[in-house]
């Protein structure tokens, strides 16, 4: 995979990646495996608040 970043992009990577003390491969790595988490968590509890929430309408349409 390439990504390609705006040079100010790269330079707030480059910073970010130093005060952490991490390579920019690494801290990107890291930003994904959160953000993904963060938004499969976020999806789940859409679901279970949907699924509580209509529970009448659920069950209808599952006859």
């Amino acid at each position: 995979m390439t990504l390609r970043l705006t040079d100010e992009e790269t330079e707030a990577l480059r910073a970010a990646a130093e005060l952490e003390g991490l390579s920019m491969q690494e801290f990107v790595r890291i930003a994904i495996r959160e953000r993904v988490t963060g938004w499969s968590e976020q999806r789940d509890a859409f679901l279970q608040d949907f699924a509580r929430g209509n529970k009448g309408l659920l069950d209808r349409l599952g006859r």
